[in-house]
């Protein structure tokens, strides 16, 4: 038995607005392009994972999100460990560098001049 979906007025009309066809050409090395309205959409930065999808003729790209196991040492190690003690030491003079920092990127002078 077959059922097909029933789309309010309302429905359908988001799902043929939201329905574009984008064109890019594939490389010798087998590479394409996805277009910088479709990254934007999709959230896709550079280094992202994505998942092509192939169904019978029709191929989809879909945005990866990375699970935790994923991220698992994203960020490289300290070269030495800090002990909790030596990390509350160091923690207000490295809190006082990242605000110095967001405040001159946001147009203010600098703390520490």
């Amino acid at each position: 038995m077959t059922y097909s979906k029933r789309y309010s007025t309302t429905e359908y009309m988001q799902v043929v607005l939201d329905h574009k066809d984008y064109e890019s050409s594939v490389s010798p090395k087998g590479q394409i392009t996805l277009p910088h309205e479709v990254r934007e959409r999709l959230g896709i930065k550079p280094k992202d994972k994505i998942t092509i999808r192939v169904e019978g003729e029709q191929m989809q790209v879909l945005s990866k999100r990375l699970s935790f196991l994923d991220s698992y040492q994203a960020i490289p190690a300290l070269a030495k460990p800090l002990s909790i003690d030596e990390m509350r030491k160091i923690m207000p003079s490295e809190a006082v560098k990242a605000f110095s920092v967001s405040h001159e990127s946001a147009g203010g002078q600098s703390m520490t001049t």
